[in-house]
């Protein structure tokens, strides 16, 4: 998998992670104003275990 950042049209930072098959499996929900932001939202995503909790949203779910 690569994390991959770039500029947006309103040239605002983003990063999207691809998998080794090429698709697109996560984007970053927002634009940073700069690319140490950017950088720093990925690093939560790496930063995250299996530790991390699951927030089921289906009603009846968790």
């Amino acid at each position: 998998m690569t994390f991959h950042i770039f500029l947006d049209h309103e040239r605002q930072w983003r990063w999207f992670l691809q998998a080794g098959n090429g698709r697109k499996i996560a984007e970053s929900g927002e634009a940073y104003h700069s690319e140490k932001e950017c950088i720093d939202a990925i690093s939560l995503v790496m930063g995250t275990t299996h530790k991390t909790p699951v927030k089921f949203l289906v009603p009846g779910m968790g």
